[in-house]
């Protein structure tokens, strides 16, 4: 692949973790007995990722791989709470699909403008301040802050086209992607011209237009790796419309009806549903055609066969092209519109062994509850959302925590404390 077109790489990235709450107390002249004033800890930072209009490729992750968010500070005495972790902002391009590295699920598709928080930070850990009451009045406890989060990702870069470009190398898509639109892609008669995709505008009329692109020739036997064009077909993923470009003339020595049925063949290998995506023909270099060869026939033929309309061009005279993108714009207007990848990655269930491996502290009516895995439940839980508290619960008594909280003598209405979560116990 070139060094100057990167469109999959795989990064870790780490959201902060919280800081520490604080164990502190009031100190002032002529105050006996201030109380407790220790300040929570700050939240982690999140890992961030924000579409970037000015970047086409994922070259900048080819050498930086890994991504942190900065940890949330402690807590201070005078109820001062700790500063939030810095958020850690990962720019890419428009259309970056976001995927889990072990499971390939879908995590984001970045084809909108708002920002993704791909990794949350974990939250601040209370300070004592919150565990005083009248009967606790000298706290020496405070809480520490929840981990943050690691994981593996794969970037994928699919270019949000409406029209793919196919084709065999040197058969006209660059010229064609040039004098139909903006883009300046670069045109030579050699193979493999193109090392990487090109997109263009297609303006057709007032308010018509639709963007395209030229993807690297593909060859026989790219399904095994052979070529450049298959590395790039992700990038036809989202395309609605197709137009295979064929070489009519046979300049390269090769037969056109030969070559259509070659590339179509080669589509199926990567996937049915691009080989089952709306076709259209294009026959070019119609001006270099023999006049005794029945090529244009025979390909014309194969493409009816094959239930695509077939266009007669030629990209060097600009010869047919403009009814060639007309057609197109028609074909897209009673097309759906260009894919979303939906996300289908599920967070994996928090592994839970034991309420043996839990360390349980009674503090007058207070249990506080810590061990590293229930850490990561809490940080996977939605206090907000009455399912999830509900699903948290679940998960407690199928450990033995409450079994074993009330072996311990807990009474009804005692406070559990697990990290920044409190609630009354109920029999």
């Amino acid at each position: 692949m070139p060094s100057s077109f990167v469109d999959h790489v795989t990064i870790t990235v780490s959201s902060g973790k919280g800081g520490n709450g604080a164990v502190a107390f009031h100190r002032e002249k002529y105050v006996a007995a201030g109380g407790p004033d220790g300040g929570d800890g700050g939240n982690g930072g999140n890992v961030i990722l924000q579409v970037a209009e000015n970047m086409s490729t994922l070259m900048d992750f080819r050498y930086h791989r890994k991504y942190s968010a900065g940890d949330g500070q402690d807590g201070r005495g005078a109820r001062c709470r700790g500063k939030n972790g810095e958020d850690c902002v990962i720019r890419v391009p428009r259309g970056t699909v976001v995927k889990d590295a072990k499971t390939k699920a879908v995590i984001q598709d970045m084809t909108q403008t708002e920002e993704f928080v791909l990794c949350k930070g974990g939250r601040g850990g209370w300070g004592n301040q919150h565990f005083a009451t009248p009967t606790r009045q000298v706290p020496n406890f405070a809480k520490p802050g929840l981990p943050g989060v690691t994981r593996e990702v794969e970037l994928e870069l699919k270019l949000l086209a409406d029209v793919g470009l196919v084709g065999f190398p040197n058969v006209g898509k660059s010229t064609l992607l040039t004098v139909t639109s903006n883009a300046h892609p670069k045109v030579a008669n050699y193979h493999f011209t193109t090392l990487f995709p090109n997109l263009g505008v297609i303006y057709v009329s007032e308010g018509a237009s639709f963007v395209m692109a030229d993807i690297p020739g593909i060859i026989e036997g790219a399904s095994e790796g052979a070529g450049l064009g298959y590395e790039f077909l992700r990038h036809i993923d989202r395309c609605r419309l197709m137009i295979h470009v064929v070489d009519v003339s046979g300049s390269e020595g090769r037969d056109p009806v030969e070559d259509f049925h070659a590339i179509n063949a080669e589509l199926s290998q990567y996937s049915e549903d691009l080989a089952r995506r709306p076709m259209l023909v294009a026959a070019n270099k119609a001006d270099l055609l023999a006049p005794d060869s029945d090529n244009l026939e025979r390909l014309r033929a194969a493409a009816e066969e094959a239930g695509c309309d077939f266009y007669v061009i030629s990209a060097a005279t600009t010869s047919g092209t403009r009814e060639l993108m007309q057609a197109a714009a028609a074909k897209l207007a009673a097309l759906p519109p260009v894919r979303v990848y939906e996300a289908d990655y599920v967070e994996p269930e928090v592994e839970i062994v034991s309420s043996d491996e839990l360390t349980i502290r009674h503090e007058d009516d207070l249990w506080i509850i810590e061990g590293e895995w229930l850490q990561r439940l809490l940080g996977s839980i939605n206090l907000n959302d009455y399912e999830s508290l509900g699903y948290m619960d679940r998960r407690l008594r199928e450990c033995g925590l409450f079994e074993r909280l009330e072996k311990m003598g807990i009474q009804d209405g005692d406070t559990v404390s697990i990290y920044d979560m409190e609630f009354d116990y109920e029999k």
